[in-house]
């Protein structure tokens, strides 16, 4: 008989590097194994965060495997476990599990021209798959990367955003709902979907990726259609709320797909037609 290995249900001991803000409701943290091994992860996946008395939490990985053996976590401050960890500084230990879940699809994103659409926190887990287009150029095409947030205030990685339009192919456009009355924000005003229509791409050699709220999804969508991509060149990071991370408690069910192990990283053409999907 074979068993699992631990880190499937068995936190692994990790010591966070250091903390850095990244918006009021958001922080980075830098984090690596205690026993210095890697992570093993991919673009895409994400991970089971634990604090003993607090349980578990699902994060993305915000960092590309390409960058050593630490990885960043971006965390939103949403409920208890999350606050806990807001309050953790560099030197503190927390425990992790995975990395689970299937990845963004390197190979059938491999020369393509990639469309990267983010809202609100979506771009952490995005940031992934951006990090690895820097540091492995040389196999994809253009690359670009819109982001919308609720205000100025909100927007994710302001201060990398400069060097991702300075690498080459790469190209960037920001938005946000709102800005307060008197603000230095001269920046797009409206939702992310307002960028989309004036973009020139080949829709034969594009792939478009979605990562954010349920709520944007589909309006989105409707526009990448209309720029002529068809379900089997968009792809999408659902939003659920993972427990075990391994397909055995059902939470995260999506009709007979679980979302922790068929997915996050769906397809449109595997999931447009199942209730509650989007």
């Amino acid at each position: 008989m074979t068993t699992s290995p631990p880190s499937l249900y068995q936190p692994v001991p990790c010591d966070i590097v250091s903390v850095s803000d990244l918006t009021p409701d958001e922080k980075l943290f830098r984090v690596i194994r205690s026993d210095g091994a890697p992570l093993g992860h991919l673009p895409g996946q994400f991970l089971q965060i634990s604090l003993p008395g607090w349980g578990e939490a699902p994060i993305s990985v915000a960092s590309s495997p390409t960058r050593g053996n630490s990885f960043e976590l971006g965390v939103r401050r949403v409920g208890s476990l999350t606050s806990e960890l807001h309050r953790r500084g560099a030197g503190k230990r927390i425990g992790i599990r995975g990395p689970f879940g299937r990845p963004f699809d390197l190979l059938f994103l491999g020369g393509q021209d990639l469309l990267l659409i983010s809202g609100g926190c979506g771009l952490a887990p995005l940031r992934s798959l951006i990090q690895y287009c820097q540091d492995r150029a040389e196999e994809f095409g253009s690359v670009t990367i819109l982001h919308g947030a609720k205000n100025p205030d909100h927007l994710l990685f302001k201060n990398e955003i400069s060097s991702w339009e300075s690498t080459a192919r790469f190209a960037c456009g920001l938005t946000v709902d709102d800005t307060a009355p008197g603000g230095c924000y001269d920046g797009n005003l409206g939702q992310v979907t307002s960028l989309i229509p004036p973009l020139q791409l080949d829709p034969l050699r594009t792939v478009a990726i979605i990562v954010g709220p349920p709520v944007m999804y589909r309006s989105v969508i409707h526009e990448l259609e209309r720029k002529g991509l068809h379900a089997g060149r968009i792809v999408v990071s659902l939003e659920r709320q993972m427990q075990c991370g391994v397909g055995k408690c059902g939470h995260c069910s999506i009709e007979h797909l679980l979302c922790c192990k068929d997915g996050p990283v769906f397809l449109l053409s595997e999931i447009e037609h199942l209730r509650g999907a989007l």
